[in-house]
């Protein structure tokens, strides 16, 4: 169950799962630029406050996105609305865009112990 269908939350969500699980690279690129498109949308809409990318940094890592379009994105959005980017390996130019940038560092996780990725609670 997605939990933002029992709020009025505008998303998208690519799913095509996990990228370096991929089985075809061309399929994952098509569902990037789509859910790239929405994201452009949403950061040009006055009515929103916060946009968040989530696992974005992936999409530049991978290729998928270009990151002179998403910092024209950024750069063009709405004054006062807040964008909040996740993933690991943050491109360079985006960090130093960012007003404030956290990294976060498990310190036990039970992924190291064996235990897969559980819907509902990883996803």
């Amino acid at each position: 169950m997605n939990i933002l269908k029992q709020f009025s939350i505008q998303h998208h969500v690519m799913g095509t799962g996990f990228t370096w699980e991929t089985q075809s690279t061309d399929t994952d690129i098509a569902a990037a630029t789509v859910a790239w498109q929405k994201s452009k949308e949403m950061l040009s809409d006055e009515t929103l406050d916060i946009v968040l990318l989530d696992e974005m940094t992936y999409m530049v890592k991978y290729g998928y996105i270009e990151l002179d379009d998403i910092i024209e994105a950024l750069n063009n959005r709405p004054k006062m609305q807040h964008v909040l980017i996740t993933g690991r390996a943050c491109h360079r130019r985006l960090i130093e865009l960012a007003d404030t940038v956290s990294e976060v560092q498990p310190i036990k996780h039970a992924f190291k112990a064996g235990v897969k990725a559980q819907k509902g609670l990883d996803w």
